[in-house]
């Protein structure tokens, strides 16, 4: 009934403040009406009751005189029926009145009344209006007189209690109306309260669809609409580090993607000059071609490490359990092809994890390209994996402790280093796919001298029997970039 209330209200689109407090108004008085009915009944029940058993009372007393003296009414007077304002009628089983002496009653027993005369069970109570337009509440007894039966009538007015009653009418009225006016001042003032957050939610998205600041939002109090609130500055410090990301990315692209372009369109020109006119000495046109194919595949490679790092879902390509031994060992392999005057000092234990084999296999490849790139030729390539860590090192210049805090960084790359062929982003997908599985990386230098890197992934040294949950074994969650 409230909702079919609401659904009539003249504006569907009020505001959640006003349809709170015309919820609560209505909730209110329903509530008011209710007790107000519950309590006009129960006091008109009490005051009708009362009166009957005053009633019955009065006619017990007066049945007792009237056998004494059938003929002058026991004796019954004006001065005691007005002592206890009610008037006396003997009704005789043959619907003979008498009345007390000088005093006629206002009103005229009934059937109901007769009934009791004649049967002598029971007694009656019921309300009649009298000769003089008022409303009386008449009681009737059984009266045995000689043989004689009778019905003993007292009748009372009803003024005194009408007029209780109306007056408590007018009470509930009063009191009920003051009370739902507050309750609905009150419930508005409530439904400012609670909206307030959403407001200041809905004014914050405004602002940001306007200006695109993503400023968070003051918490108040520590509910449900505090906990949306924390959920919603949750999301904007999302969005701005995903922005400040995208614009880092985008910018680190722009300029990385620059040189290779420029330095193929070079290239490029300069063979189609010497399309049109012979420029170039013998020889200097394959060097060209061998240089533009370098940069393409350089191009590639960086726009393949771009590609992965732009990744902002979880790592879900393929997540199964796997033994990251063999995922290094085939790293290792791939190694060794590029490196071929190295040697390759390995020590590997098994590690179980769940993970995605493909991009652990190309992080590890990360390094060991890393390794392989700084080592000098005889040198050795030191890979050990024990306790959850990997520790890749080799024999290089090593990482000198300034560079150390950026070597994740993207697009960093050392003075040593800008000599040496790469894009700058390996060591950052290493970084990315590492957290990514829960785990960690670590640069610093080796005690051989080189460069040293300790990877730390949560896993196990004894596979999974086939009963367990290998999937809650590691948690692959957002990487923070």
């Amino acid at each position: 009934m409230i909702r079919e209330l609401l659904e009539r209200l003249p504006n569907p689109r009020r505001l959640l403040q006003d349809r709170i407090s015309v919820l609560v108004a209505i909730g209110v008085a329903f509530a008011v009406g209710m007790a107000s009915v519950a309590a006009y009944v129960t006091s008109a029940v009490a005051l009708y009751a009362r009166t009957d058993d005053e009633l019955v009372e009065i006619a017990a007393v007066t049945r007792t005189w009237v056998q004494r003296d059938i003929e002058g009414m026991g004796g019954i007077n004006n001065d005691a029926l007005r002592a206890v304002n009610a008037n006396v009628v003997l009704l005789r089983s043959d619907n003979q009145s008498t009345y007390v002496p000088g005093s006629p009653a206002p009103f005229t027993p009934g059937a109901t009344e007769l009934a009791i005369a004649r049967t002598q069970v029971g007694s009656s109570a019921r309300t009649v209006k009298g000769t003089d337009g008022a409303r009386y509440r008449l009681v009737a007894v059984p009266l045995d007189v000689d043989g004689s039966y009778y019905a003993l009538v007292i009748g009372r007015p009803l003024a005194p209690t009408e007029d209780i009653l109306r007056s408590l009418q007018i009470a509930i009225l009063v009191f009920g109306f003051t009370g739902i006016v507050l309750a609905t001042g009150f419930g508005w003032w409530i439904g400012r309260s609670a909206v307030r957050p959403l407001r200041d939610l809905s004014q914050a998205v405004a602002v940001i669809t306007e200006t695109d600041d993503l400023e968070p939002i003051t918490v108040r109090g520590d509910d449900e609409i505090a906990d949306l609130t924390r959920a919603f500055n949750t999301m904007l410090l999302s969005l701005e580090s995903s922005r400040e990301r995208q614009k880092r990315l985008i910018a680190d692209a722009g300029h990385e993607l620059r040189t290779p372009l420029t330095s193929m369109r070079t290239n490029i020109e300069l063979l189609m000059a010497d399309d049109r006119s012979g420029m170039l000495p013998p020889g200097a046109r394959s060097e060209i071609l061998a240089d533009v194919a370098a940069q393409l595949g350089e191009f590639t490679t960086l726009v393949g490490d771009l590609v992965q790092l732009s990744r902002e879902d979880r790592v879900e390509a393929a997540p199964e359990p796997i033994d990251f031994q063999d995922v290094v060992a085939r790293a290792v392999e791939r190694a060794k092809r590029r490196g071929p005057s190295l040697t390759f000092d390995v020590s590997l234990e098994p590690l179980y994890l769940v993970g995605e084999p493909d991009s652990l296999e190309r992080a590890v490849t990360n390094l060991l390209d890393n390794a392989v790139k700084f080592s000098p030729d005889g040198g050795t390539v030191t890979v050990e994996m024990a306790d959850g860590r990997l520790r890749i090192a080799d024999q290089g210049p090593g990482i000198a402790e300034e560079d150390l805090p950026h070597v994740f960084d993207r697009f960093y790359r050392s003075d040593k280093a800008r000599t040496t062929p790469g894009t700058g982003l390996g060591l950052s997908i290493v970084d990315h796919t590492v957290k990514a599985h829960g785990g960690a990386v670590a640069a610093g230098r080796a005690p051989e001298g080189g460069a040293e890197f300790v990877v730390s992934l949560p896993g196990r040294s004894a596979p999974w029997s086939s009963d367990e949950d290998t999937e809650e074994t590691v948690v692959l969650r957002r990487d923070d970039l």
